[in-house]
């Protein structure tokens, strides 16, 4: 027997989430909601949660796709279903469906049996996960882990309200409404601006910092896994009322009026905020209604425009690509301040169309509201964090320096002609040197043809791109080559009995098409840190190489990763990763100084190497190194560091020497090690801008030659 669901209104804090989850559980048109925060902080639970509260649907007897027998789909692929009096129908709870990361585009879409389809010309269709989720509720966990090409088929379907399944000219199309729900966290990379903005709602979530609450969340948790069932029959009276205040505004919801003062203030705050397009006023306006409608009104007021735009916004706005997603509340409240001193509100339309009796009679979402559970009408405070600020970062102009950051002082040994931060310990040895501005760089590739996750670096061979080749099914056939296909049934025509037109393919005909693309790699960075050959000078250039090289691995789906080695050993500064916030916070505040532990460093790098092997054997690397050679750290540091250059190179691990030896006295230490590593050796200079490209464009050239 499965053990009770844990009660929605059980769950403690969490008071952004839960309104973002009620809202489109009243109204599903407004696209759904995108999760951000840590892990253990109840999302799962949360999200079942509000499955359990979504009202039971009728569906068709039979039908595996969740038709309504009152109005069934004319094109369902289990149809055509009787309508009306004839309608037979069943009723269910609404479906909570989890979409894994691992699954793959047949799981999601569904699977159509293009062998059945060729040699017994029926049209035979599995539904996947976007049909079982119709009319309830998907749940995508790490959403931002899911290969793009899911994502975006993901929320085309929950954009458009269907799917729709093609393969070799055989295609099927089903209805596809749900309530979507993505969580991700953020330090594992962010989401395509294109993607996040195909989210209706964005809403942070973290565990409270409140002792009391910490304990009620305990004390909860325990109490539910002592006796499930107990406990959710101690929540059952909050339960059913919120189950029956959902119902009551969603039944409410077509009555809302969203009058043109409250549609001229969303208008003046999208503008305000500079966004895309214009699916941010059209999920504000459904959301503001949303919410006139959760707290029994039939009108829009200002604060429904406030609280839509805290929920709509934040991943919508224009912000440097190393800015997680947030909304500057002074900033929103300016632009409605300013919107009512330049237009006031009209007078209302309608006298008699509600309970609310002028612009400025709901204000208080609670008022007039008593007896209603305990769950949050409006939020009145944005979720906070350890510093009293919102939990994603307070946007500012591009040009405006981070607050938390110290003033710039010109460096005049910057190679990059900018300004860089340094401050010093307290030991006086080790420098915190700023980056140099980030810049664009040119594509990187490693050599050879990969089998790596998609992405948009390297050649590979993978399931999306263009056609290379063709060969026998391995598993269930999914992309047809079908010019190879006809030629090996062909010759056997005569010989099966072929009397009329057509051909009769059998399953050892079966062609699948061989394709190649791109791949993702993972880029690591093994940096001299320590004190000597102008420390400053090296790593803010190498900082703004780094900073500008994650931001084309999060364009083009990559890893990048950087170890630092000084003073006594090698430190992973930033782990494999592919979130621009994540390494730009570490990289600023890298420190700099003291010895030269090279083989440290170099033995660090074939672990992290070792390690993501494991884990992604498929990811190809690229290592650069950047370093003037010199080795300072242990004993026979010179000796120690050519043989872990051998043990790098022996695993056929592609790789970079950038030389920052400087000065009238050159020992040629870097050559030297790029010599044992297998690969180029270029200057400092050469990392910068234009010259990223040439270098690794040398790693490929090099790298061909030895492989010729």
């Amino acid at each position: 027997m499965a053990s009770a669901t844990y009660p929605f209104t059980a769950v403690v804090g969490m008071d952004d989430m839960r309104l973002g989850l009620l809202l489109n559980a009243i109204s599903p048109s407004i696209g759904g909601v995108l999760v951000r925060g840590e892990k253990g902080t109840a999302k799962s639970t949360m999200v079942r949660g509000i499955a359990a509260l979504m009202p039971a649907v009728d569906v068709v007897t039979g039908c595996r796709f969740s038709c309504d027998p009152a109005l069934p789909d004319p094109a369902c692929p289990d149809g055509p279903h009787p309508d009306g009096a004839d309608a037979a129908g069943d009723a269910r709870a609404a479906r909570m469906v989890e979409l894994p990361v691992g699954a793959s585009e047949d799981r999601l879409v569904g699977a159509l049996d293009i062998e059945r389809a060729l040699s017994e010309g029926v049209k035979a269709f599995e539904p996947g996960l976007l049909a079982d989720a119709h009319r309830g509720v998907l749940y995508v966990d790490e959403v931002n882990l899911l290969h793009d090409h899911l994502v975006d088929l993901l929320l085309d379907a929950a954009a458009m309200g269907s799917s729709y399944v093609e393969r070799e000219g055989v295609s099927v199309r089903h209805a596809a409404r749900f309530l979507l729900v993505g969580t991700m966290n953020p330090e594992e990379g962010e989401l395509r601006p294109q993607l996040l903005d195909r989210f209706g709602l964005t809403v942070e979530v973290a565990a409270s910092r409140e002792t009391d609450e910490r304990v009620e969340v305990v004390r909860r948790r325990l109490a539910y896994d002592e006796d499930p069932t107990a406990f959710a029959a101690k929540w059952a009276a909050e339960e059913d009322a919120l189950r029956e205040r959902i119902a009551a505004a969603r039944a409410l919801l077509p009555g809302v009026r969203l009058g043109d003062g409250a549609l001229r203030r969303i208008a003046a705050v999208c503008a305000g905020f500079e966004v895309d397009g214009m699916r941010a006023d059209i999920v504000t306006a459904r959301t503001a209604t949303a919410l006139a409608a959760w707290a029994g009104r039939t009108d829009v007021t200002a604060e429904d425009v406030r609280q839509a735009a805290l929920l709509a916004l934040p991943h919508r706005r224009r912000r440097n690509p190393f800015d997680a997603p947030g909304l500057d509340e002074n900033r929103l409240d300016e632009i409605l301040r300013q919107f009512e001193e330049d237009e006031p509100e009209p007078e209302p339309e309608d006298p008699d169309g509600g309970p609310d009796d002028g612009p400025g009679g709901g204000e208080n979402p609670e008022d007039g509201q008593p007896g209603t559970p305990d769950v949050p009408e409006q939020r009145e405070e944005p979720a906070r964090g350890d510093d009293g600020g919102v939990d994603s970062p307070t946007p500012r102009e591009p040009s405006a320096a981070p607050e938390d950051a110290p003033s710039a002082q010109a460096d005049p040994s910057d190679p990059a002609g900018r300004s860089g931060r340094s401050d010093r310990s307290e030991d006086g040895e080790s420098v915190v040197v700023g980056a140099a501005e980030p810049f664009r760089t040119r594509k990187l590739d490693v050599p050879g043809l990969g089998e790596g996750a998609d992405g948009r670096r390297s050649r590979a061979r993978t399931a999306h791109g263009r056609t290379t080749g063709a060969r026998r099914p391995r598993g269930a056939l999914s992309k047809l080559h079908l010019a190879a296909t006809v030629q090996a049934a062909a010759p056997h025509q005569r010989a099966r009995g072929r009397s009329g037109p057509g051909l009769v393919v059998r399953r050892d005909d079966l062609r699948e098409a061989v394709r190649e693309g791109r791949e993702g790699n993972l880029v690591l960075f093994v940096v001299d840190a320590s004190g000597s050959m102008a420390a400053r000078k090296r790593m803010g250039a190498v900082k703004g190489a780094v900073l500008s090289l994650l931001l084309d691995a999060y364009q083009r789906r990559d890893k990048i990763g950087m170890i630092t080695f000084r003073g006594s050993g090698a430190t992973v500064a930033l782990p494999p990763t592919s979130s621009v916030e994540a390494g730009a916070a570490r990289l600023e505040k890298l420190p700099t100084g003291g010895r030269t532990p090279l083989a440290a460093g170099l033995l660090q790098a074939h672990e992290v190497l070792r390690l993501e092997r494991l884990r992604d054997p498929s990811r190809r690397p690229l290592l650069v190194v950047v370093t003037d050679g010199r080795a300072t750290g242990g004993p026979e540091p010179l000796v120690r560091a050519s043989r872990a250059a051998r043990l790098l190179a022996g695993e056929g691990t592609a790789s970079v020497v950038v030389d920052c030896e400087s000065g009238p006295v050159r020992l040629g230490l870097a050559g030297e090690l790029g010599r044992e590593l297998r690969g180029p050796v270029v200057t400092l200079d050469e990392l910068r801008a234009d010259s990223v490209s040439a270098l690794v464009r040398t790693v490929t050239n090099t790298n061909s030659r030895r492989a010729a």
